[in-house]
């Protein structure tokens, strides 16, 4: 059985894809674990228990390291009636800040 250098190439591509799916799964859990923590500190209530990708970019970090930073947004309440949102801002898999809009207590 041979292969074709095109035939690598998709395969390398797919593997590549697949990797930073991976990854991205992994660091969504890692920022779902800090809005939990976040909220639960503050006696405020994360709704549908869930966070979405804002957005990515390349950053480096204090070593000079490239990684990237992802930004996640989720939604909060603190009585029940309204919807606030928060954010959580990654670098790698570190948690680096996690913001929330101002809401009523």
């Amino acid at each position: 059985m041979y292969f074709e250098l095109s035939d690598l190439f998709w395969l390398t591509l797919l593997c590549l894809a697949c990797l930073h799916w991976w990854h991205g799964q992994k660091a969504k859990e890692v920022a779902l674990r800090a809005a939990v923590k976040e909220c639960k500190e503050m006696d405020l209530q994360l709704l549908d228990h869930s966070i979405y990708l804002r957005g990515f970019w390349f950053k480096r970090d204090h070593n000079g390291k490239l990684r990237i930073w992802r930004s996640y947004l989720f939604d909060f309440t603190a009585t029940g009636d309204d919807r606030a949102k928060g954010r959580v801002a990654m670098l790698g898999f570190k948690v680096t800040g996690v913001t929330l809009e101002t809401h009523r207590i």
